[in-house]
C-alpha cells in the first residue's frame, strides 16, 4: 500500500500521557515477541493447536481482550490497537495474567487484515470504536463499506462479529453497511437483543465513562 493510497486514519492520537516505567519496559521486552510476523500470515500459525482464532479491533486498555483470553485459553486472540498507552496497558494485563494466547499488533488493523488469508478468523470484536461524530469526519470512521467487505473475507462461514457503540448514529451507520454487504446475518428479534449486554461481554473502562449519546448498543452478526 503506497503512501498516496493509504486509507484515512480511523483513529486520533497515538499517545497521550507518559507511559509508566514498568509498562515501558514491557513495550521493549514483551511486545516484540507478541507481534504477528511481517508479511502474510495465518493467525492459527501463531499458536499451533488453537481451537479458534479471534480478532479484537481497537482493544483500548486491553481489559476485554485479556479477560476473553483468560476465559478461553484454547483460543488465539489477536488484538490491534494504534494507541501506545493502550498497548502498554494491555501488555501489563498479559504479563500479570500469564496469558500465552494473545498476540498484539500495535498499529492500524487494516494493514494487519490485508496480510491474513481468506476465512482466517472465527470471531471479531469491534467495541466502541472512535465515532467521529461530526458529519465532516464520518469518512474517518473505521466501519466503511471496504472494511466490512474485508471482515466478510476474513471470517469463516458461521463466524461471529460483535460491534458495539454508544453513539446512535454510528450504530445505524454500521448496521446499514453490514446488512448491505449481504454476507452478514443479524439474528436480532427483539430490542433486548441489542440493548442488553451479551452474557460473555466484559465491560471496559471506556464504556463506563458513558461518553456517547445513547446507552451501549451491541450488534452481533453471523457470517453467512
Amino acid at each position: 500500500m503506497t503512501e498516496n493510497h493509504r486509507p484515512l486514519r480511523s483513529f486520533g492520537r497515538i499517545k497521550s500521557r507518559v507511559i509508566k516505567p514498568r509498562q515501558a519496559a514491557l513495550m521493549e521486552s514483551l511486545l516484540p515477541s507478541l507481534r504477528p510476523p511481517e508479511g502474510p500470515f495465518a493467525p492459527r500459525d501463531l499458536m499451533p493447536g488453537a481451537a479458534e482464532a479471534w480478532l479484537e479491533i481497537g482493544f483500548g486498555g486491553g481489559e476485554h481482550m485479556a479477560a476473553q483470553a483468560g476465559r478461553r485459553p484454547e483460543v488465539l486472540i489477536v488484538g490491534a490497537e494504534p494507541f501506545q498507552n493502550g498497548v502498554a496497558s494491555a501488555l501489563r494485563h498479559v504479563d500479570e495474567q500469564g496469558l500465552s494466547n494473545v498476540r498484539i499488533h500495535d498499529g492500524d488493523v487494516r494493514e494487519l487484515m490485508a496480510r491474513m488469508p481468506d476465512a482466517a478468523l472465527d470471531r471479531v470484536f469491534i467495541l466502541f470504536p472512535d465515532p467521529w461524530p461530526k458529519a465532516r469526519h464520518n469518512k474517518r470512521r473505521l466501519m466503511q463499506t471496504e472494511t466490512v467487505a474485508e471482515l466478510a473475507r476474513l471470517l469463516k462461514p458461521g463466524g461471529r462479529l460483535r460491534f458495539a457503540s454508544d453513539w446512535a448514529d454510528y450504530v445505524d451507520w454500521s448496521l446499514e453497511r453490514f446488512l448491505k454487504d449481504g454476507r452478514f446475518q443479524w439474528p436480532a428479534e427483539r430490542a433486548d437483543d441489542w440493548r442488553v449486554r451479551p452474557a460473555d461481554h466484559v465491560t471496559t473502562r471506556y464504556e463506563e465513562k458513558k461518553l456517547g449519546d445513547c446507552a451501549p448498543v451491541f450488534l452481533d452478526f453471523v457470517r453467512i
